[in-house]
């Protein structure tokens, strides 16, 4: 059963999930795929651009002032236009480029008129108990290629929001929550209290704390190989259709872990960041007889001192002032606003069912297979990858998106800085053009150029560019690197990349302060 509650109108509906799933969709405008229609003309001096973009043509201003020996012309289909070549950049390999400076378009500006995707919120009962939580825009664009986003640990659905309205107005675009987090908690208490314990638990109007698992409950356990398991329930069921997933850390390892397990439902996995692990305990599939040393994985109910230290930890960890500052250290330009987040991450924190879900998910077995398995069975079973990272995030450092790299030389890299460990939130606007290149891409068997390269670029290159676009009516620009197939990387590389983005994390919080 699918219950669909709508942001754009107080109305709700029930389908039956027997039955193909058929709507019309409010506001519905029919876009399709983006198609190309390119073309530039310049002089020595002046470079103009047209493009097509929401079944139009707009022309471009003018451009003054860029140099035609810096400067390159794209060909194919992207929404980006040259301004000029100016300035130097050392790119990841240590080589010194000319930094094409790529303007690109923002996200839509509803105070002038740009409406983005509706997002529509809604709850799918994929088991007893088991409501799954997820948003959705685009269902009018019915002959373009769908997305999953698939959300970092601690938030949900609603972190994709500024992709769901962007992206929505090509793609069909779907954002999941999953179980244990976000809005895909459970509804009802997975425990229940005996008496003796009802009068001693001083935390008894949290769930989840009880003696006695209800029997819906009995083999609960929020790991990775759930989520990966609710994926492909939620594409088979829902979506109906092979889909391009996108996961930001946590959900970057858990889009890659299904794409190993189910590579006939994925046309292609991006990773944001991507967590290169989860898990400390053993898997009890991999590992039986050493899972079975430890007493506790996850399950239902929590053993007597896991839940005093629970209490204790989710006391500090639910505090506002800690999640402030949690999103101070995985953003690295702090003017980037993150008020709906912070409250959206405050607001799950109050769910009765919060703590205990926590920590189910801090003690939860590993996956079984590892990060790196489930890369080298991607690799075998041709699943086409793209690596997004920005390159100041403090947890998933640069390093980690290069060792995925060298073990899959073929997938594209682009390194973003400014940005940090969510760069589809802090830099939606690069994320999105990049995506909708490569997914162009790939629908086009290679017709049209990965992002940034043009024809004549060599995929085995580094090439370093600066994308500029519109924000709030101010100018914003990142660099952008793409990292080529022959790309090579010592230890010395990654020691500078490492102290450079500290040093930028540094200069951007003085900036901000």
């Amino acid at each position: 059963m699918e219950i669909l509650s709508y942001v754009s109108a107080p109305c709700c509906y029930v389908v039956n999930s027997k039955l193909k799933l058929s709507e019309r969709c409010i506001n519905s405008r029919q876009l399709g795929f983006p198609t190309a229609g390119n073309h530039a003309i310049h002089d020595n001096n002046t470079v103009y651009r047209f493009y097509n973009i929401e079944r139009g043509h707009r022309f471009l201003n003018t451009l003054k002032g860029s140099k035609r020996n810096n400067s390159k012309v794209y060909s194919g289909g992207y929404d980006g236009f040259v301004i000029d070549g100016e300035g130097d950049v050392r790119d990841i390999s240590g080589i010194e480029q000319p930094a094409t400076k790529v303007r690109i378009p923002g996200l839509p500006n509803e105070p002038k008129g740009e409406s983005g995707a509706v997002i529509r919120s809604c709850f799918w009962e994929w088991k007893p108990k088991f409501n799954v939580h997820y948003e959705k825009a685009g269902c009018e664009n019915l002959e373009s290629p769908q997305i999953l986003f698939l959300p970092g640990f601690g938030v949900g659905a609603f972190h994709y929001e500024k992709q769901m309205k962007d992206l929505g107005r090509d793609f069909r675009v779907w954002a999941l929550d999953f179980l244990g987090q976000g809005m895909s908690l459970p509804f009802e208490d997975p425990t229940l209290q005996s008496k003796a314990g009802a009068a001693s638990n001083c935390n008894s109007s949290s769930w989840g704390f009880g003696d006695e698992t209800e029997p819906w409950a009995e083999k609960l356990v929020y790991s990775m190989d759930l989520w990966q398991d609710q994926v492909r329930y939620f594409i088979e069921k829902v979506i109906g259709e092979p889909v391009y997933i996108v996961g930001n850390s946590l959900g970057g390892f858990v889009a890659l872990y299904f794409a190993a397990c189910n590579p006939h439902l994925v046309k292609g996995v991006t990773l944001l960041n991507a967590t290169p692990f989860w898990g400390f305990l053993p898997n009890p599939v991999r590992n039986p007889g050493i899972a079975k040393l430890f007493p506790w994985a996850g399950t239902f109910p929590l053993p007597r001192r896991v839940k005093r230290l629970t209490e204790l930890l989710w006391e500090k960890i639910s505090d506002p002032k800690s999640i402030a500052e949690i999103l101070k250290q995985v953003y690295a330009d702090h003017s980037t606003k993150v008020d709906d987040v912070f409250l959206r991450i405050i607001e799950t924190t109050r769910h009765p069912a919060a703590a205990a879900s926590f920590a189910s998910i801090m003690c939860a077995p590993q996956a079984e297979l590892s990060f790196n398995e489930a890369l080298s069975r991607c690799q075998a079973n041709n699943v086409s990858i793209c690596l997004m990272y920005g390159k100041e995030d403090p947890w998933v450092r640069p390093i980690w998106g290069l060792q995925v790299k060298k073990k899959v030389p073929e997938a594209p890299y682009y390194q973003i800085s400014p940005a940090g460990h969510c760069p589809h939130d802090e830099v939606p606007e690069v994320i999105d053009f990049l995506l909708r290149g490569w997914i162009k891409n790939l629908e086009s068997q290679g017709s049209f150029s990965l992002p940034l390269l043009d024809d004549s670029d060599n995929t085995k290159s580094t090439i370093a560019k600066e994308l500029e676009f519109i924000r709030e009516g101010s100018k914003k620009s990142v660099m952008v690197r793409y990292v080529g197939n022959n790309s090579n990387f010592t230890l010395w590389d990654r020691i500078r990349s490492y102290i450079n983005s500290r040093a930028k994390l540094r200069n951007l919080s003085l900036k901000s302060q």
